[in-house]
């Protein structure tokens, strides 16, 4: 598993703990040991340009993930393919807003960010009720699991 992890943001952050968040959500998954992910913290500014660009939406958002080869999750016996999942960019200074308005800390903020941005990588959405159920329920499993053996 290849993770590169990019800060930019000039917010201080871990960036081992997000590669090792990576493996863990990719490894549950059963993506091929071979895949590619980047992730990327930025500033208000770049995300708010990137949320224009890509989503035609103004201000900056929390976290944006672009696809490469359209990886989809795998089983025991028998991963994914090969490949380029894609990147995920997160801004940290919305997730520490969205962090205090939920209770919690900015670093578990985005650490939930990232791995929905991993989860949207793989092919899952919440844009209908059930799908939301789904996405959410196997985000908070994932988190919460890494968490507790970390």
């Amino acid at each position: 598993m290849s993770t590169d992890v990019t800060n930019e943001s000039g917010y201080e952050l871990d960036e081992v703990e997000f590669s090792d968040l990576a493996t863990y959500v990719l490894d549950e998954m059963h993506v091929h040991p071979q895949a590619e992910l980047e992730i990327r913290f930025v500033s208000t500014e770049v995300m708010a340009e990137l949320h224009v660009r890509w989503m035609d939406e103004e201000g900056p958002t929390d976290v944006l993930s672009f696809p490469m080869d359209e990886l989809r999750p795998g089983d025991v016996d028998d991963p994914s393919e090969e490949g380029i999942l894609g990147s995920i960019v997160v801004c940290p200074d919305v997730a520490v807003t969205q962090a205090r308005a939920a209770g919690h800390s900015p670093e578990e903020e985005m650490l939930l960010l990232t791995t929905h941005g991993i989860l949207h990588l793989l092919g899952f959405d919440h844009a209908e009720p059930e799908e939301e159920k789904e996405m959410f329920a196997l985000q908070r499993q994932l988190l919460l699991t890494f968490l507790a053996n970390r």
